[in-house]
């Protein structure tokens, strides 16, 4: 048995922890990001979240995940079914978009069911990359993905130009 130096003990012991204190959990998702960082030379990772009030403050609806390394990821996107149906999705969704296309990224992922908002995604210009049917059973995990534009400097130019995309004649 291989030992640590340490009087008793025969190794980590593996035992489910189900309702393992999300402190806890968030301090080993940090030790992953950590290995993240270290692995691939980017620590620009940050959270990137947009959230929906009512009038007595509570949330309603949200937008939320991170960015990092180029890409961004919609983890949750919720609203509440009352205030369905109104454009808060979409606002929402047009605000995380526009953040992580400050922030630099070039792809935005999300992953959602077929029972919720697919439509929702697509209409805001994602495109399915992956459809995992029975997940969850009877169902299917959409995977999409948003590629953010840049303009690059000639594009820039060439507004300055004719319509023909040459420099315009001066007079």
């Amino acid at each position: 048995m291989a030992t640590t130096g340490m009087a008793g003990f025969d190794g980590p012991r593996l035992r489910a922890e189900h309702d393992l204190p999300s402190a806890e959990l968030d301090a080993v998702e940090e030790r992953l990001h950590e290995d993240n960082r270290r692995l691939t030379g980017r620590d620009d990772d940050r959270a990137l979240t947009f959230a929906l009030r009512d009038e007595g403050g509570r949330v309603v609806g949200i937008a939320a995940g991170y960015s990092w390394a180029g890409i961004a990821e919609l983890t949750l996107m919720w609203v509440d079914e009352t205030y369905r149906g109104l454009g808060h999705g979409r606002k929402l969704l047009e605000a995380f978009v526009a953040e992580a296309a400050a922030r630099g990224s070039l792809r935005i992922w999300v992953s959602t069911h077929d029972f919720q908002a697919p439509g929702l995604y697509e209409k805001a210009g994602f495109e399915r990359i992956a459809e995992l049917t029975g997940w969850p059973e009877g169902h299917s995990n959409i995977i999409l993905c948003k590629t953010i534009q840049r303009a690059s400097k000639r594009l820039y130019r060439a507004a300055a130009s004719a319509p023909d995309g040459f420099p315009a004649k001066r007079a």
